[in-house]
């Protein structure tokens, strides 16, 4: 005789309720469907804690302010609010090692580009299980090639992690038609920006550098996380504009996101970045993200028993 094996269905959060997935549904006329008019942050569980939570709610929050959205976001959804939110969704499912989405949209409103007539927020929280690329991955490096799309450093829009996101698909798209792992955009000036879904870093003569905010770049939580960890390790660490002949000449480079956590960059348009391989600086950083995310792991354990 088979035995039945039930599987158990995903938990999502909406707009306050945590529901089945099959359960969930979205005005037609939810600005963020609509018009893109909404943010998003993804986020990784380690052992059931989300990492860095705090400071992927205090950007959601400074980037809605940005938008228009806070008053109506903070209205309906608390700080300590958002943060059950996604807790709750994590042990709903389940899991402990996981990737989160937080999203947040103007919500339902006219079906004319006016959010002055969406009242309500909708906030949309949801959880997968996450297996982490093997190791051999980080030990090879990704391969990125040269968007042809362009950052517009003058723009808003590319500092927010906003769900206007069809340039980031379309470089990300193109890059892996080209049998690359990344895209890598410059600005309208030239100017090296970030990848399609990572902030990028590159090092030389002991060094370690990365496009400045101003030149259109996302404040990424990793890229924080990375700037601190050097800094605390007498790293000498820049901000600022990047040439891309400096990408290609660098010595090591490594992208960074939250998933990815810290990927070394071995290959720029097919052609070795240093010796093609991971680099000491890149490899030491990537030892010291992993400890910090231990040492937070810890410290909650600590706090909690």
């Amino acid at each position: 005789m088979t035995s039945r094996v039930e599987i158990m269905a995903e938990i999502i959060y909406l707009n306050g309720r945590l529901i089945p997935r099959s359960k969930a549904k979205l005005s037609p006329f939810d600005h963020g469907f609509l018009y893109g008019y909404g943010l998003f942050e993804t986020m990784r569980a380690y052992q059931g804690h989300i990492f860095r939570l705090d400071r992927h709610l205090t950007r959601l929050r400074r980037s809605a302010q940005s938008l228009g959205l806070a008053h109506n976001v903070i209205a309906s959804e608390p700080k300590q609010s958002l943060e059950t939110a996604c807790m709750e969704t994590l042990e709903a499912n389940k899991l402990k090692d996981a990737r989160l989405r937080l999203t947040v949209s103007a919500g339902e409103g006219d079906m004319t580009p006016d959010p002055g007539t969406c009242s309500n927020p909708t906030v949309l929280v949801t959880a997968r299980n996450l297996v982490p690329l093997p190791s051999e991955k980080y030990e090879s490096g990704f391969k990125a090639a040269l968007s042809s799309l362009r950052r517009n450093s003058q723009s808003p829009l590319s500092r927010l992690k906003s769900t206007c996101y069809m340039e980031n698909i379309l470089a990300r798209m193109a890059a892996r038609a080209a049998g690359c792992d990344e895209a890598i955009l410059l600005n309208e000036r030239g100017y090296l920006t970030e990848g399609s879904t990572t902030n990028i870093f590159l090092a030389s003569n002991g060094e370690l550098i990365t496009p400045s905010l101003e030149s259109g770049v996302l404040p990424g939580i990793t890229r924080e996380a990375v700037l601190e960890i050097a800094r605390a390790s007498n790293i000498k660490t820049l901000e600022r504009q990047v040439e891309l002949k400096e990408l290609i000449e660098a010595e090591e480079a490594f992208i960074t996101n939250s998933i990815l956590e810290l990927m070394p960059l071995t290959r720029f348009e097919d052609k070795p970045i240093g010796t093609g391989k991971p680099g000491q600086l890149t490899k030491k950083l990537i030892a010291a993200y992993k400890e910090l995310v231990g040492e937070t792991l810890s410290k909650i354990y600590r706090d909690k028993y």
